[in-house]
């Protein structure tokens, strides 16, 4: 990544650049292999220059900008997951995804996560061969429909949404709720409950199907480009052969869901880079008394908070992309990472909000986006304290929740 000339040196272009413009201060992106991170360069100059620069206005209207959506294709985008790169990259490319916009993240992540990894490891061929390629361009789009109006952090022992077998295949009934993409989408991956077995099944079920209903959850604080929807089932049915094979027991999915907890961690490493990007930015052009705010101690006090949480959150996240690339990562670690980071992410928002006063209200500044937005994280695929429940359990052997 280019250098950024001093703004604080009056005489501009020929003097020497700061040597540590840049959020990743110990360098995590240089344990990359070169191609990587190469390609993590051309991934962050697009997210930089044609993202970040539109999202704003969409996250104040609460829409989604569809047009995005080839341009993120173009970048190997909507492939993440089935692009054989290691780890820290995906874990990177998330972050830097989400330095840009959290929203966009938040599809990037679960379409990669959620969607598209979990078709190609437990569908059938003929669900690969009808998804999986026109996903991988997004020119479709899927969602995952597991949450529900009354169970959240309790929802594997809570479903309450039910499939029953008929002689051509099944019939769906039940409610979800909080599901991203869930108004665009094309299909839902659906977590129901088989009323033969009580084992929670997951099925494809098309969003055009009759009986199938999404309405968009409006008055977000958060994550406003998102469309979260709460989506009902009545009596919806679906061939025998949008039951997906791999995902017959809960049970099944858990990999899934650790994976997602982890990438959500990326995602509280990553907000942490935009935050320290716009308060950096601001301190250095905004003056009071005369010179930039950047010269104030206080202000660089907080700067360095901010510097040092998304130091430490991205120095857990390498550490926990080498568990995973070594097969050894469990639902403590992602929980613990989730946890960590998105409370870190939380300190450095209010900081960086603070450095801008009364600025730092305007979502034009995008410091108040990101507060919004780590509010989110802190809350979403499993709450910090859910989080912190999981991580206990691990370490004392007692249970604080069934």
């Amino acid at each position: 990544m280019p250098p950024i000339l001093n703004p604080l040196n009056p005489h501009g272009a020929h003097l020497a650049p700061l040597r540590y413009p840049h959020a990743d201060f110990m360098h995590v992106a240089d344990q990359l292999p070169e191609n990587e991170y190469r390609d993590l360069e051309r991934i962050h100059e697009f997210l930089m220059t044609e993202v970040r620069p539109v999202a704003g206005e969409y996250w104040d209207r609460e829409e989604f900008p569809f047009e995005l959506l080839p341009k993120l294709a173009e970048h190997g985008l909507g492939e993440i997951e089935l692009s054989g790169t290691s780890r820290l990259y995906r874990g990177l490319v998330y972050a830097e995804v989400t330095r840009a916009d959290v929203s966009i993240s938040a599809l990037v992540g679960i379409h990669n996560e959620l969607i598209v990894d979990l078709l190609d490891k437990l569908a059938s061929p003929e669900q690969k061969a009808t998804w999986l390629p026109k996903l991988r361009q997004f020119e479709a789009i899927g969602c995952f429909a597991l949450t529900e109006p009354e169970h959240g952090s309790d929802i594997a022992g809570g479903l309450a949404t039910t499939a029953k077998r008929t002689a051509d295949g099944w019939v769906i009934n039940g409610h979800k709720r909080w599901i991203g993409g869930g108004t665009f989408a094309d299909f839902a991956i659906t977590f129901a409950r088989d009323e033969d077995d009580g084992q929670i099944k997951g099925f494809i079920v098309e969003m055009n199907r009759q009986g199938v209903s999404a309405t968009k959850i409006d008055r977000k604080m958060g994550l406003r480009i998102m469309q979260n929807a709460d989506i009902s089932f009545n009596n919806v049915e679906i061939p025998a052969g949008n039951l997906i094979p791999g995902a017959e027991s809960f049970k099944d999915t858990n990999t899934f869901l650790c994976s997602s907890r982890a990438w959500v961690a990326w995602q509280g490493a990553g907000i942490q880079l935009g935050i320290f990007d716009k308060a950096r930015q601001y301190a250095l052009e905004r003056e009071q008394f005369g010179k930039p705010i950047a010269s104030f101690q206080l202000v660089q006090e907080q700067l360095t908070r901010i510097l040092g949480n998304a130091t430490a959150s991205l120095g857990m996240m390498a550490s926990l992309a080498r568990l995973q690339e070594d097969g050894n990562l469990e639902m403590p670690h992602s929980a613990l990472a989730k946890a960590t980071t998105t409370r870190l992410a939380r300190e450095s928002a209010a900081c960086g909000r603070n450095i801008a006063g009364g600025n730092g209200i305007l979502t034009q500044h995008e410091l108040s986006k990101f507060m919004a937005d780590a509010e989110i994280l802190y809350t979403y695929e499993g709450t910090y304290d859910i989080n912190s429940l999981i991580v206990g359990r691990a370490i004392t052997g007692q249970s604080a929740f069934v």
